[in-house]
């Protein structure tokens, strides 16, 4: 039977990216990738403090989730053939598609069109428009690494032995993702965390895939959400001002702490509350991978006219890139999956055979 809740967080995420990213291009905290800073206030940054800690974190153990009941379906050949087709063909030929607009206007923010040859500036363009495919490039070497980890694990004595997490040891984890936050952290390209990334991918994978430990998560929902929300309002006061992305941050005890408590009242609220679909979220699954790959270059376009070329108050400018994101990304999305070669570059679909009818 398949766990809508899996699917309604997932998607439910991806619009807490899309909403991430507008604060994110005009922040006043230092964190590097962004337009410019929007205005005199740091207030709009809360929006980042609350979420960064816990969003891709929580994505990474979902994905976990989703590739061990991929797994227990297909061949690791399936898995494999489909995770390069969903995951490396996007985040390679579709940089010469649409995601060298993201590199395009990151050069064109920090003045380099100027100053190199204008034949160099569409390479340039595609090796540095990654954008957020950062997100789907890891997601790609864990699904290889998990391929040979089930191999290790044939036998499934490790992953059945995970099964028996109580609610001590699944709390347990906030230490061993604290723990992984320290390794495997790529300088400069501090979004390429591969140690916590991994760890969660791996908790999804050996532990969160076992219902009986969705059950006992959901047990604790309502003590989790509680402390969830003090945590939100105590991690943002804490931290208010400084760099949410800097080392010192994500490494600490607190954000560790905060974000896996974060990631349990969610899971624990949506397997009891959310665990149902309709129209709209039987589309928003089908379709939020395809929102996260486009939304970026979007928002990029949307917002640097704004930033560069009105005079709009601020707070408009935030709502009309928030709204125009939305409204241009479903139109985009739309669009890209109508054209068959678009499609599988961009979105990495392509258009399933149809079956021969017998005579």
């Amino acid at each position: 039977m398949r766990k809508y809740f899996l699917d309604n967080i997932r998607w439910g995420v991806v619009v807490i990216v899309l909403i991430y990213h507008v604060f994110y291009i005009f922040n006043h905290i230092g964190v590097l990738g962004g337009i410019g800073p929007l205005g005199s206030s740091i207030y709009p940054d809360i929006m980042m403090y609350v979420v960064y800690p816990w969003f891709m974190v929580l994505m990474f153990l979902i994905a976990g989730i989703s590739a061990r009941y991929s797994l227990t379906k297909r061949t690791a050949k399936e898995f494999l053939g489909e995770r390069v087709k969903k995951l490396l063909v996007p985040s390679t030929l579709g940089l010469f598609v649409l995601h060298w607009i993201t590199g395009f206007i990151n050069l064109k923010v920090g003045g380099a069109t100027e100053q190199m040859p204008s034949f160099m500036i569409y390479p340039i363009s595609v090796m540095s428009g990654i954008g957020p495919l950062w997100f789907i490039q890891l997601l790609f070497v864990f699904s290889l690494l998990i391929v040979l980890i089930k191999k290790l694990d044939k036998d499934d004595k490790f992953y059945n032995l995970c099964k028996k997490c109580n609610i001590v040891i699944i709390l347990l984890f906030a230490f061993l993702l604290w723990g992984a936050s320290m390794i495997l952290n790529v300088p400069v390209l501090t979004m390429y965390r591969i140690g916590i990334y991994f760890t969660a991918f791996l908790i999804g994978y050996f532990v969160f895939s076992h219902d009986e430990v969705l059950e006992r998560v959901e047990k604790i929902r309502i003590p989790m959400l509680i402390f969830a929300v003090a945590g939100a309002i105590g991690y943002t006061i804490y931290y208010f001002g400084q760099n949410c992305c800097a080392d010192e941050v994500l490494q600490s005890l607190f954000t560790n702490i905060y974000l896996w408590i974060a990631i349990l009242a969610i899971i624990g609220c949506a397997k009891r509350y959310l665990n149902k679909t309709n129209k709209f979220c039987d589309y928003m699954t089908k379709s939020s991978f395809g929102f996260y790959i486009i939304h970026y270059p979007v928002l990029l376009i949307i917002a640097y006219f704004l930033y560069k070329s009105t005079a709009l108050p601020t707070a408009l400018i935030y709502i009309i890139s928030l709204v125009g994101e939305f409204i241009f990304t479903f139109l985009l999305y739309e669009g890209i999956k109508r054209v068959p070669i678009l499609r599988f570059w961009v979105l990495g679909i392509k258009k399933p055979k149809k079956e021969k009818v017998k005579a």
